[in-house]
């Protein structure tokens, strides 16, 4: 029978997944300086398995080249086994929880006058503070595994009692940190030019678990699989391992695990021969005085033997560090396989945080840096010392709750019971989402600009966890509007073994209390470069923000949300035609896809609206010189295939004759840029360039091209208008389509945040849809409503 695995999971997966971030939330709350690097954040956020990789043996253990080839090949090791790497190193003063190629050359380089530190638990604060590069030892590895919620870590020889420590009580701080992270860590036994015995014996002392990896109870002794000291217990395969380390996690145990891989057999010979040039090194380090040199021993010592042995013992230490990463790459999918298996219990009301009591008739206390839409008068202090924002984003933060049948279970769904499945609880909203995808982009690409989210969240659980996960990564909390009697949005969905929605409920009452003049407040207070709405306000508040922002001078972006919900912003309109706002145009960029272009279109030519009536619109339409020419442009543009690389895909032939670019035309009196998502068939932008604008622009000399994808009219007060198609990017895979527009608006936003005239310019244009649909892409591939990737996109 395997060790122990006769103990049960727990009932909820969901508990130990935020307990498991609950450290991580803390710190990230005091700005301490650590960075999840995006890929081992959403490894982490959606359970998948993540090895840590320690960098003393980048900065201070192996020659250049090799302390940066090891390092890659380590983490592609890792990567084979269906795990993440999580190389964690310091730079700059900040520690990374994952690195970029170029990260890792900058600590492995040790370029001349540099000073790369080698971080133990005792050195980091003073690494941080100093604001060093360092190369982080196996106790502050440990240190960062832990707070991150890393269950494993790979590295090649644990530190240990040194020779002689009975006297020097010379003891690495590897062998205490093991007792304090609860973290499996897998090495092949302790460097072999320390105690052994001893060693073996101190961990005991501190309670470890030391465990031998293979048939034999024999510990290894770094290059050679045999040192004559047998532990107390041996596991034979990955799934044992994995059984352990989380039984320690049910039973609460803190302390890590000490699991000792021998160096693979091909390299025993050889390491015996390795053996005997380490016992001469440190007898040579004894007699010159080197040993007492503390940190810098082992440095030396590793140096000498390599010396001693030309070179093999670099061969046989690379060997035993993949062979490391190749078993705890195998421990972490056990571990992480067995974990999520729990995922499908239950959830229990003591998964989340209880929400603050509710003293009716009373104005609720708010969390430090949020304010309530029933109190105008006293803010937080925490929010007044905000600094402004370069993009507001307005409308609704919502959970979603995904429960998904399982496959074979006989269409149960179907005789209205309850099915055997998965349930998922993920952060939504089609604002949030926005203003999460132009945060992450922000970071990567424009990291003077920030942005906010101004959307309402009830005193409940589901409030709870949207501010707690907007701080884990980083974003803005103060716009989350307290609602103390309201219930935070949900959208509860129900889909069939094959993806299908069966039925759903959304409580998106919560928005019916947002009025005007709580965000008008803030868009004073910001003065943001742009703001942007969702369909999910009401339209009076709509048209209380657009009268605002054009008296104000502010840019709006409108995401319809919906074809029902992307009518709400023509209530706006009227009032901005009544006021003569209508040119440009009231609404600075619209992102309907094909469904909301149609509503939008159909309604504002109905007799409810008649829009397409008003004297300002037909006089702005003749301005637009949009004759013959222009429609034979449109024609032969509409030939052209949807994809130049894809002829299976069709043509543009849908412009003409589902009325496409008829109808954006219309609305451009309205809507300045209409940026349309097409799907599979691209991204169609049909837009009017004020005559102020159209002498600077990129476009005042071009003309029709449909080689370029583009149609271009020179109206008669100078006006220019382009209608300009864009081919979709291929998609490997699709793991969810919730967020994928979102994500897309989010990535523009961001751009247009940088250069509100980017879409003046051909270059620029493409490169701002090429920077969405990169978004977009991401997000259809990631589990997230928002990957987390979008966050590295373009970073050097």
């Amino acid at each position: 029978m395997p060790f122990l695995r006769g103990l049960k999971p727990p009932r909820s997966f969901i508990k130990r997944s935020l307990s498991s971030w609950s450290q991580l939330r803390t710190i990230r709350a005091r700005d301490a300086p650590i960075d999840l690097h995006p890929e081992v954040e959403d490894a982490l956020a959606h359970n998948k398995p993540v090895v840590a990789l320690e960098t003393a043996l980048v900065t201070h253990g192996l020659p250049y080249p090799q302390s940066l080839e090891v390092p890659l090949m380590l983490e592609d090791v890792v990567r084979s086994t269906g795990a993440i790497p999580a190389t964690i190193g310091i730079l700059g003063g900040r520690v990374k929880v994952g690195l970029e190629r170029y990260e890792l050359d900058r600590l492995a380089g040790r370029k001349a006058g540099s000073k790369l530190a080698k971080v133990s638990r005792r050195d980091i604060a003073a690494a941080i503070a100093l604001e060093c590069d360092g190369g982080t030892t196996c106790s502050a590895t440990l240190v960062f595994a832990a707070l991150a919620g890393i269950k494993v870590f790979a590295t090649g020889g644990l530190g240990g009692v040194h020779r002689g420590g009975e006297n020097s009580m010379d003891v690495s701080a590897d062998l205490q940190e093991l007792t304090r992270c609860p973290v499996g860590l897998v090495s092949s036994g302790v460097k072999s030019i320390l105690d052994i015995k001893r060693t073996l014996e101190y961990l005991e002392t501190l309670g470890v678990p030391v465990i031998s990896y293979g048939e034999s109870r024999e510990f290894p002794a770094f290059f050679s699989r045999h040192s004559g000291h047998n532990v107390s217990w041996n596991i034979e395969d990955p799934a044992t391992a994995a059984q352990l380390l989380y039984t320690q996690w049910q039973l609460g145990l803190k302390n890590g695990a000490l699991i000792a891989v021998p160096i693979p057999e091909e390299y025993e010979e050889e390491g015996e021969r390795i053996q005997k040039f380490v016992n001469q090194a440190v007898r040579e380090s004894e007699e010159n005085g080197m040993n007492k040199s503390g940190k810098d021993a082992t440095p030396w010592l590793l140096s000498r033997i390599a010396e001693l042995t030309g070179g093999t013992s670099l061969t046989s230490n690379i060997a035993l560090l993949k062979n490391t990463a190749l078993v705890g790459g195998q421990i972490a999918v056990s571990y992480q396989k067995l974990a999520n298996e729990s995922f499908h219990d239950s959830l229990t009301e003591k998964a989340f945080p209880p929400p603050p009591p509710i003293t009716h008739g009373k104005t609720t206390e708010a969390a430090p840096g949020l304010f309530t839409f029933n109190d105008h008068k006293a803010k937080p202090e925490a929010e007044q010392h905000q600094p402004s924002a370069s993009v507001v984003v307005i409308g609704s933060a919502a959970l979603d709750i995904t429960a998904q049948e399982k496959p074979d279970t006989n269409s149960a769904l179907a005789r209205h019971s309850t099915a055997p499945g998965h349930v998922r609880l993920s952060l939504g909203g089609v604002a949030r989402n926005i203003a999460e995808a132009s945060h992450r982009i922000m970071q990567a690409q424009f990291p003077e600009l920030s942005s906010v989210l101004l959307a309402p969240v009830g005193f409940d659980a589901f409030g709870h966890i949207l501010v707690d996960e907007h701080a884990a990564f980083g974003m803005r909390s103060d716009g989350l509007v307290r609602r103390p009697e309201d219930m935070t949005a949900v959208c509860n969905m129900v889909l069939d073994s094959t993806g299908t929605l069966v039925g759903g409920v959304a409580d998106m009452s919560i928005m019916d209390s947002v009025k005007g003049i709580d965000i008008t407040e803030q868009l004073s207070k910001h003065k943001p470069k742009i703001a942007a709405l969702d369909g999910n306000l009401l339209p009076i508040t709509v048209d209380e923000i657009v009268q605002y922002c054009n008296k104000h001078k502010i840019p709006i972006l409108f995401e319809p949300t919906s074809t029902i919900k992307s009518t709400v912003i023509l209530p706006a309109l009227v009032t901005a035609l009544k006021n003569k706002k209508s040119s440009p145009a009231p609404i600075a960029f619209c992102t309907p896809n094909l469904l909301e272009l149609t509503q939008l279109y159909e309604t504002a030519q109905s007799e409810s609206f008649d829009l397409m009536n008003h004297p300002s619109w037909w006089s702005t339409i003749n301005s637009l010189n949009l004759g013959t020419a222009f429609r034979m442009d449109l024609d032969h543009l509409a030939r052209k295939p949807v994809s130049d690389h894809d002829e299976t895909q069709g043509s543009l032939s849908f412009l003409i004759d589902e009325g496409i670019a008829q109808k954006a035309l219309r609305l451009l009196p309205f809507f300045q840029h209409i940026v349309i998502k097409c799907g599979m068939q691209g991204v169609v932008v049909a837009m009017r360039i004020d005559g102020k604008d159209a002498e600077s622009s990129g476009w005042v000399n071009e003309r029709s091209n449909t080689r370029q994808r583009h149609v271009v009219a020179h109206g008669t007060s100078k006006e220019i208008v382009v209608l300009q198609h864009i081919p979709s990017l291929p998609i490997e895979a699709v793991a969810n389509v919730t967020g994928a527009g979102d994500s897309f608006v989010g990535a523009l936003l961001a751009t247009l945040a940088n250069d509100l005239h980017a879409l003046y310019h051909p270059k620029t244009l493409h490169d701002a849809i090429l920077t969405a649909q990169k978004a977009a892409v991401l997000t259809l591939q990631s589990h997230s409503a928002v990957s987390p990737l979008l966050s590295s996109m373009y970073k050097n």
